[in-house]
């Protein structure tokens, strides 16, 4: 089964160019699975960092955003020393649940490299409960 992105268009889109580094391959100079998730966090976080603040932030707002789910899915291998950019997009106003959607090609965009999406749950600090994302994050997409 294929990873299905939504159809309509992104609320926000966000584009991080990087570059893949040796100690991130496995000896067939593949990028290691496990290293796209931390891929997206760092697309994900500069993403946030763009709408003018942080996770930092959130956190010191007293909110968390432990990862609910994830799925990943690897069209071509990732090789040392490729440089590739990690698409971010999120397409439903976030509400309890922040879902990212990602793209993960080459620096020229026309090699998909793989697909990812990853559910985040906002929490409260003092709580561990769940709760609605915070008004001044919601307002960024408005």
């Amino acid at each position: 089964m294929s990873l299905s992105f939504p159809t309509s268009e992104p609320l926000m889109e966000f584009a991080l160019p990087l570059r893949s580094r040796y100690a991130e391959t496995d000896q067939m100079g593949y990028v290691y699975h496990g290293h796209f998730l931390s891929y997206f966090e760092m697309a994900r976080t500069e993403m946030i960092r763009g709408l003018g603040m942080s996770y930092a932030d959130l956190e010191r707002q007293g909110y968390l955003l432990p990862v609910h789910r994830i799925e990943i899915e690897f069209k071509e291998p990732l090789l040392y020393d490729e440089l590739f950019t990690v698409h971010t997009s999120i397409y439903t106003l976030p509400s309890v649940r922040l879902e990212t959607w990602y793209r993960v090609t080459d620096a020229s965009g026309a090699q998909l490299k793989a697909l990812g999406q990853v559910t985040l749950i906002f929490t409260s600090a003092a709580t561990r409960k769940p709760v609605r994302a915070p008004a001044l994050f919601l307002d960024t997409f408005r």
